[in-house]
């Protein structure tokens, strides 16, 4: 079971975003940028082109309603989608609020927020949600 199949059945805490049936979305918690959030699929498969093209689809219709309100409201000028996939293997996407190209760099130092900061962006992100 990998570590995003734990947080989607609740054993490791998350700052959630929004589930439904198929899709789970939480805040990263070693952000590139505030608001980076994590777009999974509840079914656990590695890498994310082997998924089915239903569950591929549905995904990236899912990420763009997390994207939208990411946008609204975190400040940036657009959200960057990034799909590595290295580090876990469950499929995912990286949604990250972007200001320039530059900020979708995952070598660069990671960003910190404390408990209530991470509340209070996902909170933000959720109240923006259609």
């Amino acid at each position: 079971m990998t570590i995003f199949s734990k947080i989607i059945a609740g054993d490791i805490p998350c700052y959630k975003i929004a589930e439904d049936d198929r899709y789970f979305a939480f805040l990263d918690i070693n952000p590139v940028a505030k608001g980076h959030v994590l777009v999974v699929p509840k079914q656990e498969t590695d890498y994310l082109f082997d998924l089915d093209d239903t569950l591929l689809s549905g995904m990236t219709l899912f990420a763009k309603r997390i994207a939208k309100a990411q946008k609204k409201a975190i400040a940036c000028r657009r959200i960057g989608v990034a799909v590595l996939g290295m580090e876990v293997p469950h499929a995912h996407i990286h949604l990250i609020p972007l200001n320039q190209e530059t900020d979708l760099n995952f070598f660069k130092p990671k960003q910190s927020f404390s408990p209530d900061e991470m509340q209070a962006i996902a909170a933000a992100i959720r109240a923006e949600l259609e």
